[in-house]
């Protein structure tokens, strides 16, 4: 999209062109798309999140880079886009969870926390003095219902899933996410079928380092990180698949 394109419509988040578009909102988007990719598997026996995190120096230490967070012991999110906006997002999630707690002694359901998250992102797209927020969530969790997965954006939006992924290389991600989704799988297939959905994102060999990930099982109902030798153990079995296939 060419500046000249917008005709000062993108100068306030307020203003509307005349197609209808909040342009604020779309670059907003558009930094989500420059982020680093984000996959998301339901299975009948939980929930996983696997990102990829990549160092924009070769001086940085990515060890210190994260890019999912616990929120509550029963729910956790992936971030992808401003890194900042992300940990904003997540500080605001675990007060929600802690004020629920509070006030009627149980977790709160994902379904009510991001609901509550995309309310004040909303919120972010209607007023002069602020900005939306350029990153989007995979939150994931087990609550009542049993295993849980949504997606948040920029606008303030979100939806339900039983796979998805966000960030760059999110259609290359979805598209092997639709082709190889089964809906009984075990938390193991989804695993490597987030590993692999993860590959089809970068278009890049994983590797211990410049991955992260985690899950809710359904046995525990915990969200849990994964340790670097549990990610070797599932980038070993892919590899292996892939020379068997050659």
């Amino acid at each position: 999209m060419m500046a000249s394109d917008t005709f000062g419509y993108d100068r306030a988040i307020t203003i509307f062109a005349p197609d209808g578009r909040l342009y604020q909102v779309e670059y907003a988007n558009e930094a989500v798309r420059r982020g680093t990719p984000a996959i998301g598997v339901k299975s009948k026996e939980g929930v996983i999140l696997v990102v990829q995190k990549k160092a924009t120096s070769k001086l940085e230490d990515i060890s210190y880079l994260h890019k999912i967070f616990k929120v509550d012991e029963h729910v956790g999110v992936a971030i992808s886009g401003l890194h900042a906006d992300g940990r904003r997002l997540v500080d605001y999630a675990r007060l929600v969870a802690q004020w629920n707690r509070l006030t009627y002694d149980e977790k709160i359901s994902i379904k009510s926390l991001t609901k509550t998250i995309c309310d004040l992102e909303q919120y972010y797209t209607q007023h002069a003095f602020a900005r939306p927020f350029g990153v989007a969530l995979l939150i994931a969790g087990f609550d009542d219902t049993g295993p849980q997965l949504y997606s948040t954006g920029a606008s303030g939006s979100y939806w339900g899933w039983k796979a998805t992924s966000i960030g760059s290389g999110s259609e290359n991600a979805q598209e092997y996410l639709q082709k190889n989704y089964k809906k009984d799988l075990t938390l193991e297939e989804a695993w490597i079928l987030g590993f692999k959905a993860l590959e089809a994102a970068t278009k890049e060999t994983l590797t211990v380092e410049t991955v992260e990930a985690a899950q809710i099982d359904a046995k525990t109902k915990m969200f849990r990180e994964l340790t670097q030798d549990e990610i070797k153990k599932y980038l070993k079995q892919i590899q292996k698949e892939k020379e068997s296939e050659e």
